[in-house]
């Protein structure tokens, strides 16, 4: 029996695509997602590599554009489960010190959960919105960080407006974190909705940062309304707005 032709209208060709059957009392939604899951190059890839999840690929991307997690850094991964953020900053910050040549950074990770250890990170299950949280961490560091980052998403309520404030509200929380325990010149990156942040946290940001900008990485969905700020030159706290030079 003859074995069909490769063509370019694609007949003889097999469907390589992953698909799920609706089980029962599964729905709908969780079958397309569990599909798209499994089709998902990404996912695909971090499973390959030994990552905890496709977003490990975004703070890839993001530090191969900006450069922030350089060898030495002392970065605080804020929501960090499952822990994919903090397995990139590692090697690229030296935590493990595997490069005697260059200097040894430190990644601590915290989150409301416990994560499964991660080797050179130093995670600790713990509240940033608590009181003494910052000095926690500064603790921790022995000092102030270079980098403060947050994959941080609220949880989705199916309402738009909604979830667009709720993640507002949480790039603010984290951001009052990182003016707390940021470095001169430290970098915040976080995650925001589609439009980036609103007037207002862009004119925070860029009161207190020299450099803002507002990416979607390759590896971020097409279909999602994530995109991430970087902010990067941190000045000190600037609560007001600069006076114009006449």
């Amino acid at each position: 029996m003859k074995t069909p032709e490769k063509n370019s209208s694609g007949r003889g060709q097999r469907d390589l695509r992953v698909k799920v059957k609706t089980a029962k009392g599964r729905k709908l939604s969780s079958t397309l997602w569990l599909e798209r899951q499994l089709n998902d190059p990404y996912v695909q890839r971090a499973k390959r590599e030994g990552y905890r999840g496709r977003a490990a690929f975004k703070i890839m991307e993001l530090d191969d554009r900006y450069g922030f997690l350089k060898p030495g850094a002392r970065v605080v991964d804020l929501g960090c489960a499952p822990g994919g953020w903090c397995q990139v900053a590692v090697p690229r910050v030296n935590a493990l010190g595997e490069s005697a040549k260059k200097l040894q950074g430190r990644v601590i990770g915290i989150d409301l959960q416990e994560v499964e250890p991660i080797a050179g990170a130093e995670l600790h299950q713990l509240d940033f919105l608590s009181d003494e949280a910052d000095e926690k961490v500064k603790a921790w560091l022995g000092g102030r960080a270079d980098v403060v980052m947050s994959d941080m998403a609220a949880s989705a309520s199916g309402h738009k407006g909604t979830d667009h404030l709720r993640i507002i509200a949480l790039i603010e929380a984290a951001l009052a974190f990182a003016f707390d325990v940021l470095e001169d010149e430290g970098t915040f990156v976080a995650k925001v909705l589609a439009g980036g942040a609103e007037n207002e946290m862009q004119a925070l940001l860029k009161r207190n940062f020299r450099k803002v900008a507002n990416v979607k990485p390759p590896s971020s969905r097409s279909d999602s309304s994530e995109k991430f700020v970087v902010a990067m030159g941190f000045r000190g706290r600037q609560t007001e707005a600069a006076p114009e030079e006449e």
